[in-house]
């Protein structure tokens, strides 16, 4: 089977970048895979601080940028980017970068074949690491920068479907999982790399939810990769 890559950087992938946008319309990467060392996700959990949830004061989209912004400068947003990343017999408008239609074959979350069409909203490109989660657990005393590269990491980022994404909401591990338990243990391990990558803490009952799924499968890697933690200045945020 093809894999897909967009020209983004996926999360297993940052060499991937410098070859731009590619047209490949088949296969898919279904989202951060797991590169690191046998059982580093369980390891990581363990070493992620603990504190409470700051207030939500001041939180905004904006705060992150502008959404899906080209900040690995492929010349592709990174919505597109993410969609050729995780979506299979994927079709293009306009060249090879704006993904007319594909498939979530399954959607990690729900486990069901979901068909995307632009346009319409069958599929999110959720963020792994809610935005509003982040802003209470660090990201509100980053400078813009990091914000907006946190926003469009594709190591913090999947196609999904957007029917079990809107039931999500802004919760962490301690509060949603995905309904698929078979992809539990990949969704956690990807919240925690995106965390130590950026630095977030988590709550107690977070930690502790994180390190039971992830006790279930004490080998599981951790993802790494993706792009910089700092845009380029070129980009900002309110």
């Amino acid at each position: 089977m093809t894999r897909l890559r967009g020209g983004a950087v996926a999360a297993v992938a940052v060499l991937v970048a410098v070859a731009g946008c590619r047209s490949e319309q088949a296969g898919g990467a279904a989202g951060p895979e797991d590169t690191g060392n046998g059982g580093a996700a369980l390891a990581a959990a363990d070493s992620l601080t603990v504190k409470g949830r700051a207030p939500k004061t001041g939180y905004s989209r904006a705060r992150f940028g502008t959404a899906w912004a080209d900040t690995d400068s492929n010349s592709c947003d990174t919505r597109d980017d993410i969609l050729k990343r995780d979506l299979r017999q994927v079709k293009f408008t306009g060249g090879t970068c704006k993904v007319s239609s594909g498939r979530l074959d399954p959607d990690p979350y729900s486990g069901k074949d979901i068909t995307y069409r632009r346009g319409r909203s069958q599929v999110d490109i959720d963020h792994v690491v809610a935005l509003s989660d982040a802003w209470q657990k660090g990201a509100k005393y980053w400078d813009p920068g990091k914000r907006i590269a946190l926003a469009n990491d594709p190591l913090n980022l999947i196609a999904v479907d957007a029917r079990t994404n809107r039931g999500k909401g802004d919760g962490d591990a301690a509060t949603w999982l995905p309904p698929r338990t078979s992809y539990r243990c990949t969704y956690v391990a990807a919240q925690v790399a995106v965390k130590k990558k950026y630095g977030l803490w988590v709550t107690a009952a977070e930690k502790a939810a994180m390190k039971k799924v992830l006790a279930t499968c004490p080998d599981q890697k951790l993802p790494s990769g993706g792009n910089p933690t700092k845009a380029p200045e070129r980009f900002r945020a309110h």
